[in-house]
């Protein structure tokens, strides 16, 4: 890991403390390639771009584009995930966590105390990944949690 100087990790550290955590989908691609993908010129993609931009629905900069938690909400899409957390058979654990792998989901976490693992879905497709999830052999208890908003 690269040394940072001290003004440099007082400067991360403040950027942590003032931010705010935020639910972001970040694409690296090429301009030219989007546009080429959507079938439209460059210049018509930057329009829809920085309209998108100046609604708060994307972040652009060099090489990528973030779809903020406002432009999932104009999808319909919940900036607040869903958690599920599992329980696993001691002897099946590791093919538990491998399945876990494989599943469409935001964030998995192996984790200490009464559950296995924890999971972050996207709240619509919590039912989905539970029923995905019960088809697991050697999953013993789940428990769902829905966010409701973020406080920080």
């Amino acid at each position: 890991m690269e040394e940072l100087t001290r003004k440099t990790q007082q400067l991360l550290k403040m950027l942590h403390d003032k931010g705010r955590s935020a639910n972001t989908f970040t694409l690296h691609i090429k301009q030219n390639d989007l546009a080429t993908q959507l079938g439209i010129s460059r210049q018509a993609l930057n329009v829809h771009l920085r309209k998108l931009r100046d609604f708060g629905y994307i972040r652009t900069g060099r090489g990528f584009i973030d779809v903020t938690e406002k432009g999932l909400n104009a999808l319909g899409l919940s900036a607040t995930p869903a958690f599920i957390l599992i329980r696993a058979s001691p002897i099946k654990r590791i093919q538990v966590y491998d399945k876990i792998k494989e599943l469409p989901v935001q964030r998995a976490f192996r984790i200490a105390g009464d559950f296995d693992a924890v999971i972050m879905v996207e709240r619509e497709k919590l039912d989905e990944t539970l029923k995905k999830i019960y088809s697991v052999d050697g999953i013993q208890d789940t428990r769902s949690y829905v966010t409701i908003e973020t406080i920080k």
